[in-house]
């Protein structure tokens, strides 16, 4: 079977987490940030999980990672 090409853009936003769950960042973090309060910026830091509706989806994606 050939090899499998992975996703560029989805190999710079999704990570794996040792038990298979999809790591991602959150949104609207990048840009416009004066008019967002310190304490929504700060909850936008930590990380988050992917839906598991669309788990298998990314994982095809990214099948080295």
């Amino acid at each position: 079977m050939p090899k499998l090409k992975t996703h560029s853009g989805a190999k710079k936003r999704f990570n794996l987490t040792k038990h298979g769950k999809v790591k991602r960042a959150h949104a609207f973090k990048s840009h416009i940030l004066n008019k967002k309060s310190t304490k929504r910026k700060r909850n936008l830091r930590s990380i988050a999980y992917a839906d598991k509706t669309n788990q298998a989806t990314i994982k095809l994606l990214i099948p080295y990672k």
